[in-house]
């Protein structure tokens, strides 16, 4: 009798601790992550992100970066990211201590032309967003996306942007050519119509910018003009707010947009959070859509 309540002793000791040794790890793992999610409740981090356009760098927005901070004097951040063929991704810079609307921006090694492609980056961009939310804990972001950047935001709000707890409130999407070079709404090429097919995964609270540049009323000198305005099958209608921008005039054409002082009046005005600064949404109309020409 007395071995046995020996015995059973020395199981209930053996299992106490066993049950304290599986519980220390839980324990580590549970604090760990109620600080994380406070971190993210409580950031005010609520960065600019960028995606270049095909052939282009992570030095493609310098300029505009530039002129941004000349015309707000917020001294925004400049950080790149470039993700590698072979999964790498590497940091340039630094976000400044304090800074909460710092601007970073995504390039490709694989930068070239063409549907395949964009899809890729739009996988490589889900890579090193994964790695920035999980360096920065923003829980907010703005997104702006020249040429076939805006391609590559539109494949990942329809494939990636569903495994993240991350709300995108604008997007702004410049010279983006929804249906690449075909000028002629009727023939809609495969990639249009797979955005078109997947247009309910994009977050209805989104407010969309979308911006096209003319030299000759037709194109940008690259991009029909068509082509940029078919981006309104993709979102009009789906998203809270749709509005349709074109500038005319200096730096108008397609490689010029991104440095152009219209569609940086645009970003400063609409995009950026910097309070007291720039005016009002532009007005919707009654279908939530509106376009406006500058």
């Amino acid at each position: 009798m007395k071995v046995n309540r020996k015995r059973s002793r020395i199981v209930l000791i053996v299992a106490v601790v066993i049950l304290t040794i599986l519980a220390i790890p839980s324990y580590l793992w549970t604090k760990k992550n109620i600080h994380d999610l406070g971190r993210w409740q409580n950031s005010r981090l609520s960065p600019v992100i960028m995606i270049p356009g095909s052939s282009a760098t992570v030095n493609r927005f310098d300029d505009m970066v530039k002129l941004l901070n000349e015309k707000d004097h917020q001294n925004h951040s400049l950080l790149k990211v470039k993700v590698f063929n072979d999964g790498k991704i590497k940091y340039y810079g630094k976000i400044r201590s304090g800074d909460n609307e710092p601007i970073i921006v995504v390039g490709f090694q694989n930068n070239h032309d063409g549907y395949s492609n964009i899809l890729e980056q739009a996988k490589m961009f889900n890579a090193a967003f994964k790695s920035l939310q999980k360096r920065y804990y923003f829980n907010n972001y703005k997104a702006i996306g020249h040429s076939n950047g805006g391609l590559v935001y539109t494949a990942f709000l329809e494939k990636y942007y569903d495994n993240y707890d991350v709300r995108m409130t604008s997007l702004m999407t410049i010279g983006s050519p929804f249906n690449f070079g075909e000028s002629n709404l009727k023939y809609k090429t495969q990639m249009l119509a797979d955005f078109i097919k997947a247009k309910k995964k994009i977050p209805k609270n989104l407010t969309v910018y979308s911006v096209a540049g003319t030299e000759n009323y037709d194109s940008d000198g690259l991009v029909p003009l068509n082509s940029v305005e078919a981006e309104k099958y993709v979102y009009q209608g789906q998203v809270k707010h749709y509005t349709e921008v074109t500038v005319t005039g200096v730096d108008a054409e397609h490689s010029d947009l991104p440095q152009n002082q219209q569609i940086v009046d645009l970003i400063q005005k609409y995009i950026l959070d910097n309070p007291g600064q720039g005016g009002p949404v532009p007005q919707q109309n009654d279908d939530k859509n509106n376009k406006e020409n500058k």
